[in-house]
């Protein structure tokens, strides 16, 4: 009972354990799922034997085929063992050179995302976002809570890229776009991440929205500098500076998190020393519109035709045949 009462007094450990065994009460839960089709596959089998009934042929295929497909999903949560891929992430997108087409690009990047959380069933909120200059956007924040969300969203760190008949081009040429995604962990208590208040300038300023539009009228965005890592994070999608200053916070702990735990793995770069070029030859995946449709990822060769599908969110084949891949351990934890 002494132990038992030790272990609650300690709210972060005992919180962290709490989280372990609803994940691992999770991984039971997905085995059960997964084996639920492979036992209707087995009925209909005998079915087919007994009334020798070749119609039953399409439902031990059906149930066969969701028997895979729910066998990989528990294979990728296995596979995400780190420490960090049970965390909640942040998520950042940025145009890269091109002006008003890679920055509408990036905002449709944003959607996807977006998107893809919805359809997992996580919480994903825009903590910051820069207008573009005539559309889209040019960076934006986004804070994305659920099971395995860093785990996840860690196979989509890199350069994406879309190429289009551009609706911002009189003459409908054909156009090649390029945009970031860096995702990190969020940090969390039981990890000690000292920020001395000498070391950083607190800028506050109005927030405005897409397009340009006042989101308030008062000054109660955010941007916090670190003066000794040029780590520059803002926050201005809540009413209240306080409010945008304690999530700017967070993500400054978590930037501050991600240098600390490079130096603590000798064997692994540095964040900002791999992060490559928003250009031509650096990209890990193409979106094709035109003059075919096509999205493939070109570290695992996985592609798919709807492409309107997997700018909608549905990006869940990608990510999962990469983690399944081995390549983010070949490459060690992914940079951006």
């Amino acid at each position: 009972m002494e132990e038992s009462a030790d272990f609650w007094q300690d709210n972060v450990n005992a919180a962290n354990v709490q989280k372990r065994k609803s994940l691992l009460e999770g991984l039971l839960r997905k085995y059960s799922t997964a084996s639920e089709p492979l036992d209707e596959a087995e009925v209909y089998l005998e079915l087919a034997r007994e009334e020798e009934a070749p119609e039953y042929e399409l439902e031990i295929v059906a149930h066969l085929d969701r028997a895979y497909e729910l066998l990989e999903d528990l294979e990728v949560a296995v596979v995400l063992s780190d420490d960090n891929d049970i965390k909640p992430a942040f998520v950042t997108i940025n145009a890269g050179a091109g002006g008003t087409e890679s920055q509408d690009w990036a905002d449709m990047l944003l959607r996807m995302y977006l998107r893809y959380c919805e359809l997992q069933g996580w919480n994903a909120e825009i903590v910051d976002i820069t207008a573009g200059d005539e559309a889209g956007i040019k960076g934006a924040t986004v804070t994305v809570e659920g099971d395995y969300a860093y785990g996840y969203l860690k196979a989509e760190i890199g350069i994406h890229r879309l190429v289009r008949i551009s609706p911002y081009d009189a003459a409908a040429r054909r156009h090649t776009s390029f945009a970031s995604v860096f995702v990190f962990p969020q940090a969390d208590d039981s990890i000690e991440i000292d920020i001395d208040e000498k070391d950083l300038r607190i800028d506050v300023y109005r927030a405005s929205g897409a397009g340009g539009q006042k989101v308030n009228k008062t000054s109660s965005a955010v941007r916090i500098t670190h003066l000794p890592t040029n780590i520059v994070v803002q926050c201005q999608n809540e009413r209240s500076q306080m409010r945008n200053k304690e999530v700017a916070f967070k993500v400054l702990r978590s930037r501050l998190m991600e240098l600390e735990l490079d130096k603590q793995d000798a064997e692994k770069k540095e964040t900002e020393s791999t992060k490559m070029r928003i250009d031509f030859g650096s990209q890990i995946r193409s979106y094709v519109l035109a003059p075919y449709r096509l999205v493939k990822d070109h570290r695992t060769k996985h592609e798919v035709g709807n492409a309107q599908a997997v700018l909608d969110g549905h990006i869940h084949s990608f990510i999962k045949t990469f983690l399944l891949s081995g390549k983010e351990m070949e490459a060690g934890r992914p940079r951006g």
